[in-house]
């Protein structure tokens, strides 16, 4: 009876120690190289976004007027196309009707390997508060565009289609450099046109931004300074993804990091022909010789 209590733990723990000792290389060896999930990249765009502050009370009061039209963010594609954009509380018990546009449309998208944004206005006409019945800006169209590749430059690209119209004035841009439009008793804006940007990674375009300074000299409202963007898209491009693989000799960790207990430092396996997997190897043909020796040792005195 004692017998054959001790003889089955006996080679249940046989073998177990041999499976765990010869699973064991692997095992490491295997995590020591992974693949792991990289940046997706981004994109956006947005048709329009104001930065602007507004006075009143002789300049005792200042709100801030901060809206966007058609602001849309990726890795997951999206898109927007509202023509109006209203905001209250900067004048009076009126609201404004900030922008308006007969198309507006933004999207931004990322796909595998690739990011992209877009967007687009056209026959807009954009309105700061004080100035109800004259345009702070008018566009026939305006378009930006940024795409962002792996393993390609990336681009940036604006354009301006028509004529463009600052506070009653008809003005031509250039793209080499700022035009500056001032109305006496109104104000004045400056205007940048088709701004571009790119790094190694990285792309942007605004097709027009304007600086704005306008007192028109309304009851309640005294000045409306800021900024304000038309037609911006800006990417960035998907890190490059790597391949799973298996381990490889190259790839394994070296034998003075993973080695079987016991070996001496600074022993050189390759030297043997062997790789970094063969202490594992070793090990576990020694646990079934010792466990196989004691197993012949039980059944003789058994016998």
């Amino acid at each position: 009876m004692n017998g054959n209590n001790f003889r089955m733990p006996a080679r249940r723990c046989a073998t177990a120690v041999a499976a765990t000792a010869l699973a064991a290389g692997p095992v490491a060896l295997a995590g020591a190289h992974s693949a792991h999930a990289t940046d997706e990249g981004h994109a956006s765009a947005v048709v329009l976004r104001t930065g602007l502050d507004v006075a009143l009370l002789d300049k005792t009061v200042h709100v801030p007027l901060a809206a966007t039209l058609n602001e849309v963010q990726a890795p997951h594609s999206a898109r927007r196309t509202a023509l109006s954009v209203e905001v209250e509380g900067v004048d009076g018990d009126r609201p404004v009707d900030v922008l308006r546009a007969d198309v507006a449309e933004a999207r931004a998208t990322v796909r595998e390997g690739k990011a992209e944004a877009s967007t687009r206005l056209a026959h807009a006409r954009l309105h700061v508060p004080g100035l109800p019945l004259l345009s702070l800006v008018e566009v026939e169209g305006v378009s930006s565009k940024a795409v962002c590749e792996t393993g390609k430059t990336p681009v940036a690209a604006s354009r301006v289609i028509g004529s463009v119209t600052v506070l009653g004035k008809r003005v031509s841009v250039s793209a080499g450099g700022p035009t500056d439009v001032k109305v006496p008793g109104v104000g004045e804006v400056r205007l940048g046109l088709s701004k571009r940007e790119t790094t190694s990674r990285t792309a942007a375009a605004t097709a027009l931004e304007l600086t704005v300074s306008v007192d028109p000299l309304k009851l309640n409202v005294a000045e409306v300074t800021g900024t304000v963007t038309l037609a911006r898209a800006t990417c960035e491009t998907p890190a490059a993804r790597e391949a799973s693989a298996g381990p490889t000799p190259s790839d394994a960790a070296p034998a003075a990091d993973i080695k079987a207990q016991g070996a001496p430092a600074g022993s050189d396996l390759a030297a043997t022909g062997g790789s970094s997997a063969t202490p594992y190897v070793v090990g576990g043909a020694v646990a079934l010789l010792v466990l196989g020796g004691g197993a012949v040792t039980l059944a003789r005195r058994r016998s």
